[in-house]
């Protein structure tokens, strides 16, 4: 789409005020909410929390790829926000009450608010040509940044002063959240301009998914989530069973979501130059790098675990923008959302499936499964069924 210049700066600040809003909330209450479960119904339960909100993020990309062909991005990312306000306050209703499963239900509704965020890179890249587009993407899935830094250190602070209220404690990152997802409401709203539909051809959808060339980045994306995602949602429990505070599981999550996000401008960077095929190549290595340090160091808190948990972020980034910049050209919104809705629903098994392997054999089981998945994007790169030349 052509857009002028002040238009495109107010809809790139927006995207990028809303996403990292949305970051904030998720990281609040996705950790807040594992926390709860694992209390509540032992290891195997803590994983459901994450898949709740995987879950939803996935039938939110569905939900806000078929609006923005539709009715255009406002629209469909204030539709995404206004019901992930909705589910904040759901889940704040059962953290307070002690209600698991209303706890569970309000997650997957404020998924549906990441959902329409995590689309917001595609939105991103379709207003600069293509030599831009990867430093485009990366720019917004940059925003996340602002979760790393504040989301996790928030944890501890606002648990005591829900304790201050006569809340449970964990009651309060989650009502934090929802204020968070409120903000981001209001700021779609005022600071994104009315567009008009650009997509003629929106009936791909599903279909999307018989084209040789997505099964690299499809393959590379899903399987950096599941990495990604089992061995993240099982860091707070491990921790938590060696007997650490909030603290210290705030700050090595802020480790991990800054590895994420902060160095997307340069992976970016990385993607326009060399193309995406080789970024996810690189991304497989530095996630294996991960996976072992989480193996052989599950109970270093001071160096091994966050050292693991950043490079697990980052090679996540590597292979989350290699594989969204060969999307970028190759597949209108409708169709990208069907992607991330593969993307993420995968990920709601790998937060299950982890608390069980965490049950059964501990935090290095996780570690060492996580390891085999992240390698398995190698076999879609030593071949040429993919069909893509960056």
């Amino acid at each position: 789409m052509e857009l002028g210049t002040r238009t495109r700066r107010r809809s790139m600040s927006a995207l990028f005020v809303t996403v990292a809003l949305m970051n904030t909330a998720t990281v609040l209450a996705n950790t807040a909410g594992t926390l709860i479960a694992a209390d509540a119904g032992g290891p195997a339960a803590s994983g459901l929390p994450s898949a709740a909100g995987v879950a939803g993020t996935a039938v939110g990309a569905l939900l806000a790829g078929a609006l923005t062909a539709r009715r255009g991005r406002r629209f469909a990312l204030l539709t995404g926000y206004g019901l992930a306000t909705v589910g904040g306050l759901l889940a704040f209703g059962g953290a307070a009450a002690g209600e698991l499963l209303l706890l569970l239900v309000g997650l997957v509704a404020l998924g549906l608010g990441n959902g329409a965020a995590q689309l917001s890179r595609y939105l991103a890249a379709d207003m600069y040509p293509l030599e831009r587009k990867g430093f485009a993407l990366s720019s917004v899935v940059w925003a996340g940044t602002i979760g790393a830094l504040t989301g996790p250190l928030m944890i501890s602070p606002t648990a005591h002063a829900a304790g201050w209220l006569g809340l449970p404690e964990l009651a309060g990152p989650i009502l934090t959240a929802t204020v968070a997802v409120a903000c981001a409401a209001v700021a779609a709203a005022l600071a994104l301009p009315a567009d008009e539909v650009s997509e003629q051809a929106t009936h791909e959808g599903w279909r999307v998914f018989r084209r040789r060339s997505l099964r690299l980045p499809l393959g590379a994306m899903v399987a950096a989530q599941i990495t990604m995602v089992a061995v993240m949602t099982m860091t707070p429990p491990q921790l938590h069973h060696l007997g650490h505070s909030l603290d210290v599981v705030g700050w090595i999550l802020a480790a991990h979501i800054f590895g994420m996000f902060a160095l997307s401008p340069l992976t970016g960077r990385i993607a326009d130059r060399i193309g995406g095929r080789r970024t996810i190549g690189i991304g497989i290595a530095v996630l294996v790098a991960a996976t072992v340090l989480a193996y052989f160091l599950p109970t270093s808190h001071e160096s091994g675990l966050p050292v693991s948990l950043f490079l697990l972020g980052y090679g996540w980034n590597l292979m989350f923008v290699g594989g969204s910049s060969l999307l970028s050209t190759s597949v209108q919104t409708r169709a990208k959302g069907a992607v991330d809705a593969v993307i993420w629903g995968s990920s709601a098994f790998a937060s299950i499936g982890s608390g069980h392997l965490f049950g059964h054999g501990g935090y290095p089981l996780v570690a060492a499964v996580a390891g085999v998945l992240a390698v398995l994007p190698v076999f879609l790169l030593v071949t040429r069924a993919s069909g893509t030349t960056g």
